[in-house]
């Protein structure tokens, strides 16, 4: 598959958590945790399951950053 997005990282599922019709799922990248909030159905239908890996695609135009 090729997509335009360029922030790729590739980790490995550490957490699945699924609410009513949305799951939150964490993906370790070295160290890092990766929060990514995506459907029920896109669980199931890419077959996330703990353990696995995944990639984390990020596809954004602005980054916010803030400090106390």
């Amino acid at each position: 598959m090729k997509i335009s997005a360029r922030n790729q990282l590739a980790g490995t599922i550490l957490e699945i958590h699924k609410g009513a019709t949305t799951s939150h799922v964490i993906i370790e990248v070295h160290g890092a945790k990766i929060f990514a909030s995506v459907t029920n159905e896109a669980v199931d239908e890419l077959g996330l399951a703990v353990g696995k890996k995944a990639t984390a695609i990020i596809k954004a135009s602005d980054v916010m950053v803030g400090v106390a």
